[in-house]
């Protein structure tokens, strides 16, 4: 009785050789024996063609046992013939099965003729190899209790089942030496194999080197074996190497080998590869496994698509694929680059529903994610939850809940976690850290403890950034200390930094607040840190004529100069600027300006029954004066005869105004007041002034005739 052997791409991931049976003389030395063929062609296209061959695939420990040999026979030592693979024309599989009475007294003398025992006795061999040392005499020494006579099947077995990479060479070495083997490629498939288990890719591709030298012509197994020890060595790259080698052996890649393609195209940076080979999977229903998924989650996250993250979570769960814990995680940190603490909330429930507990990347995440989006409750519990669970914060984590209290202003807060901070032994200060205790202490005002925190951060060997010293302009500012803003500047120069559009802005900002008399000292600074912003500034401190329409056009220059996301706060304090320079003009046509150029959206909204005047992205100054163009335009709709709404309501919004110390609600109620407007504050809407047609009506009349 002979035992055949071939090589199928399918077991891939499979810790022991494939066996079956072959029709032919020509499939023993084929690389196409796969669950599913695939014709690899030019991988710059996004279309690949399948064939639509099918095989069996077997990977289970007794398939090492296939076929199975009587028990009432010794074990043929015949060798499979090249001409014929089966090694057995007289007697059929289904005839050599014979079921032998366990209670029969030639019972156990038959088990020890059965390959069972054999086999067992093979894998003693293989333990018994690998206790050995790395040399050809002590291999020898055990593979002598094989006998004389090796059976191909043998050697497969034994080196299958060994796990030492330092003597399996020698092995190997001892099996070319004794058997003229009909598929050679299956010794090395299986040492391979030994190899990926101590994930030691420079001896595979040793080995593969060798194979080569030999004449041994790879199959799809050596391939999909090496590709798979690059996955887990984590050297994707490497992977997607061998891949592109297949087409040049004339081996065609089946569906397993191409779902682990997607994961090493992924995370090898080649996102348009890794995305097209996704599509196709879904195409055609292949298998994909968590790690694959994961990593399909990771890359849309990395490139910034954060709706497909979504959309592979569900798809990955519409196909039947449970999440784990790396899926969970991937996603919520995904939902943390995207600042949507929301999704990161509600996939984190999902996760405790399905019976996961949450693990330190997991909470990580979530602080992550909590502390971007600014869900400060959520964020501070789960940094409480994490030092219950003795867990250990990093410098990162301390770093986001910091820079999460700054923006909000939760000074205590900040200052616990500092002190918690300072006391863990594994975490250090850095940068990061100081900058956003200064910013909060600036925020504030409190200059003392704004310069002690950047003294304690110059002894800690950090050098203020250009962040840090935006934020103590800002504090100086607040406290009137003109000089010690000119003092800042100089220094960012000194320390080799270019004022960026932000320190700009807060320099613009500190002018608001300070005394007309010292504006000409920040006047130098702004020149100096952006002349288009200078040449604007220059109009309003010195008085300057507008001329022909140049205020408007070196204002239109330096909005288009500065980066979206700082142009609203440029107009508000410029418009400021002017509001407290008395220079009402110049403020409307800043005002025109930010309306025209959509730095200013959504100030009016009118239906048939309520105009209304939304004030609360706007600073005081730049309220004010839309108010004041408001009213001019609802005196020019009853000049042209036309008829006011029902209701005319001012929104000013609630609370503390981030521009202010006052809330703008109380200024607004204030000027109107001023103007004897006949707007009240609505009691059942916080931050809404109203009145009625008649009364807006009436007052706008007479205010006509007071200026007539």
């Amino acid at each position: 009785m002979a035992y055949n052997i071939c090589s199928s791409p399918s077991s891939l991931f499979h810790d022991f050789p494939s066996i079956s049976s072959s029709s032919s003389p020509s499939s023993s030395s084929s690389c196409s024996s796969s669950s599913r063929k695939f014709k690899l062609r030019n991988l710059s296209s996004s279309s690949f063609q399948p064939s639509h061959s099918h095989s069996a695939t077997l990977h289970s420990k007794t398939l090492l046992h296939a076929p199975q040999v009587s028990l009432h026979e010794p074990i043929s030592e015949q060798i499979p013939s090249e001409g014929n693979p089966e090694g057995n024309s007289t007697s059929s599989y289904k005839s050599s099965r014979i079921w032998v009475n366990p209670r029969s007294p030639r019972a156990k003398q038959l088990e020890r003729k059965s390959y069972d025992a054999r086999y067992n006795s093979l894998v003693n061999v293989a333990n018994s190899l690998d206790s050995c040392n790395p040399s050809q005499e002590d291999v020898s020494l055990v593979l002598k209790n094989l006998g004389g006579r090796v059976l191909e099947q043998d050697a497969v077995t034994v080196i299958n089942n060994m796990s030492n990479s330092l003597v399996v060479p020698f092995v190997l070495s001892y099996f070319q030496r004794r058997i003229r083997p009909t598929r050679e490629a299956i010794l090395y498939n299986v040492t391979l194999k030994v190899f990926r288990k101590n994930r030691d890719m420079d001896a595979i591709e040793k080995m593969f080197d060798e194979m080569l030298q030999r004449g041994v012509r790879p199959d799809n197994v050596t391939f999909s074996t090496i590709i798979s020890c690059a996955r887990i060595c984590s050297v994707p790259h490497k992977a997607v190497e061998w891949f592109e080698k297949m087409p040049s052996f004339g081996c065609e890649p089946d569906e397993v080998t191409y779902s682990v393609m997607i994961d090493a195209y992924g995370r090898a940076g080649n996102i348009d590869m890794a995305l097209r080979l996704y599509d196709r999977a879904r195409t055609e229903s292949w298998r994909l496994d968590t790690v694959t998924f994961s990593t399909l989650i990771r890359m849309y996250g990395l490139a910034g698509n954060y709706d497909g993250c979504l959309n592979v979570y569900q798809e990955m769960k519409v196909l039947g694929v449970k999440p784990n814990m790396v899926i969970y995680n991937t996603l919520l940190d995904a939902m943390g680059r995207a600042k949507r603490p929301w999704q990161a909330k509600s996939i984190f429930t999902e996760m405790m529903n399905n019976g996961l507990s949450p693990n330190w990347v997991t909470y990580a995440s979530l602080l992550r994610a909590y502390g971007r989006g600014r869900y400060s409750e959520d964020a501070l519990f789960v940094y409480k939850e994490m030092r219950e669970k003795g867990m250990e914060m990093n410098t990162h984590l301390y770093n986001t809940l910091l820079a999460m209290c700054a923006d909000l202003g939760l000074a205590d807060e900040a200052f616990k976690i500092f002190e918690d901070m300072k006391s863990s032994a594994t975490c250090l200060c850095d940068s990061w850290t100081f900058s956003s205790l200064i910013t909060i202490y600036s925020c504030s005002g409190n200059v003392s403890d704004a310069e002690r925190m950047l003294n304690e951060m110059i002894e800690s060997g950090f050098e203020p950034t250009i962040f840090v010293l935006t934020s103590l302009v800002q504090c100086y500012g607040k406290a009137g200390r003109t000089d010690d803003v000119v003092k800042t500047f100089y220094q960012l120069l000194d320390l080799g930094l270019s004022p960026d559009d932000r320190f700009c802005g807060c320099l613009l900002n500190v002018m608001t607040q300070t005394p007309k008399e010292e504006l000409f000292k920040l006047k130098d600074c702004v020149d100096k840190a952006s002349p288009k912003l200078g040449s604007v500034v220059r109009y309003l401190v010195e008085g300057l004529e507008e001329g022909d329409g140049e205020f408007r056009k070196e204002a239109s220059e330096l909005f288009d100069s500065i980066a979206d996301e700082v142009k609203k706060p440029f107009c508000n304090s410029l418009i400021d600027l002017s509001v407290n320079l008395n220079l009402m003009d110049m403020a409307c046509q800043l005002l025109d300006l930010g309306l025209t150029r959509e730095i200013y959206t959504d100030i009016q909204t009118k239906s048939q029954t309520q105009w209304s005047l939304h004030l609360k992205s706007l600073s005081l100054g730049a309220s004010l004066t839309a108010l004041h163009a408001w009213i001019n335009d609802l005196s020019k709709v009853l000049e042209s005869g036309e008829d006011l709404p029902p209701v005319l309501g001012i929104n000013t919004g609630h609370g503390k105004h981030r521009y202010s110390e006052k809330g703008l609600a109380s200024v607004v109620e204030s000027h109107l007041n001023e103007l004897n407007a006949p707007f009240h504050e609505a009691p059942d809407k916080a931050g809404w002034f109203l009145t009625t047609q008649v009364a807006a009506k009436s007052w706008l009349e007479s205010r006509e005739l007071v200026t007539a």
